[in-house]
């Protein structure tokens, strides 16, 4: 057991040691995600102020600051609580000699740089759109999924407000996509990070903004606004599950956009038994719940 304290300790200090130099700009610019995070928040929220689509809708949205905290709790806080126990599980596999290449079902390192990072985009998206059917479709996964949609008012911080047993679930699942890709991850991977939480901000913040015909490939915010709908369609358990893209909506027949007036409700049925504080929400979904969506 003393290699796997050892190891434990040892990522879960270097999480703390990245973090801490990403906060004092002494690591290189396109690794420092904690700045990035800050600076894309700070352009979006820009946006919002300068072309918000629910005029009505205050500065500073209800939980604003709730879901602000989100952000940086489920960026660094937990990554870097969760971050040895990820490095016990590879050495554990390692050690089954559970091999990528038995899962590996793409090969990028022929490709091009662009090839690679659109590939290794697409691939992790579509990952993600299914794992984020599975919360919804899955009771004891909707449970911890309910604080994400207990959000009242959009806003771009709300991207980030999940619970931390989604990080749980996304993470394995982020690491199976990679293992089809042989294990392979662009050098350029960052470009994908960013895009991808540009795109969420903007899907979650209050701007208007459709993308043209390209709404049929991108995520918007106004098809991501009628997945936060209280009122859904009969039997569906919910719709427009895209994350960065929409692709996956449309080719499956979960897209729901009736109108784009803004003016609906948001949440769910029974979305008051979600607590309304953090340190609640962070024990939300171990019990039964009756709430549905």
């Amino acid at each position: 057991m003393g290699k796997y304290g050892e190891a434990f300790g040892n990522s879960f200090m270097g999480a703390v040691d990245w973090t801490w130099r990403s906060i004092l700009f002494d690591v290189p610019w396109y690794t420092n995600y904690f700045w990035g995070l800050v600076l894309i928040s700070l352009v979006v929220w820009g946006l919002e102020l300068a072309f918000p689509w629910r005029k009505d809708q205050a500065i500073f949205r209800k939980d604003f600051w709730l879901d602000g905290f989100y952000m940086f709790f489920n960026f660094f806080v937990f990554s870097i609580a969760i971050s040895g126990f990820y490095k016990v599980l590879e050495i554990f596999f390692l050690e089954l000699d559970i091999a990528i290449d038995n899962v590996s079902l793409l090969d990028l390192k022929s490709l091009s740089p662009w090839m690679q990072l659109v590939i290794f985009f697409v691939v992790l998206d579509v990952v993600q759109w299914f794992t984020h059917i599975l919360l919804h479709r899955v009771p004891m996964l909707w449970r911890f999924h309910q604080v994400h949609h207990s959000v009242k008012e959009m806003g771009f911080a709300a991207h980030l407000r999940y619970h931390w047993m989604e990080n749980i679930l996304y993470k394995p699942l982020k690491t199976f996509g990679i293992m089809i890709l042989g294990g392979f991850e662009p050098e350029q991977a960052y470009v994908v990070h960013f895009v991808a939480i540009a795109i969420g901000h903007l899907n979650h913040a209050n701007i208007k903004i459709t993308w043209g015909p390209l709404k049929y490939i991108i995520n918007n915010p106004v098809m991501h606004l009628y997945h936060h709908a209280h009122k859904l369609p009969e039997g569906k358990p919910g719709v427009n599950f895209g994350i960065s893209l929409s692709v996956w909506d449309y080719l499956f027949r979960t897209d729901y956009v009736p109108e784009d007036s803004g003016a609906i409700e948001l949440g769910f049925t029974g979305d008051e038994s979600v607590p309304k504080g953090f340190f609640g929400q962070l024990g939300h979904g171990f019990g039964k719940s009756r709430s549905k969506k």
